[in-house]
């Protein structure tokens, strides 16, 4: 099973999607992970609210320090914001790193309503991120053609 690890600074929403996701989508072959250099207190209630329409629970976790992993041998390491990419520690091993940055909703402002759609969007958009890398042939592709794919895919 390839171990994955999802990060940005507070861990409290786009890392947090993700983890939940890869788990629910294809926990069969991958286990997922998230954590941030920062973390929040809490989960963001909108990521547990748009996550719970998408059948997937985010209400029992709690934000993780990256300092907790950085034992743990890693097959991908992906960043999901551009300050975690710029702070993002070593791991062991040789884990693949890439980067899907993408702007981060707890920093959008308006009414519940507004941030709830502003979490929607991101949600979709880190799914359609996680259905193009589990749909990657890995067993059949080179270490430097699945590097490749997998950066584009933040593109």
């Amino acid at each position: 099973m390839k171990k994955v690890l999802f990060l940005c600074i507070k861990n409290s929403a786009r890392s947090q999607m993700a983890e939940g996701i890869l788990n629910s989508k294809a926990g069969d072959r991958f286990e997922a992970y998230s954590a941030g250099s920062k973390p929040s207190e809490y989960i963001n209630r909108f990521a547990i609210k748009v996550m719970q329409e998408a059948d997937v629970d985010l209400s029992e976790g709690m934000p993780e320090l990256a300092e907790k992993y950085l034992d743990v041998n890693f097959d991908f390491v992906i960043t999901l914001c551009d300050k975690m990419k710029e702070q993002c520690p070593h791991f062991p091993g040789d884990p693949i790193v890439a980067h899907w940055g993408m702007p981060d909703p707890d920093e959008f402002q308006g009414s519940d309503e507004e941030k709830l759609k502003e979490f929607r969007k991101t949600r979709n958009e880190i799914f359609n991120r996680i259905v193009l890398f589990i749909s990657l042939p890995m067993e059949k592709l080179d270490r430097l053609s699945i590097v490749n794919g997998i950066k584009e895919i933040g593109f």
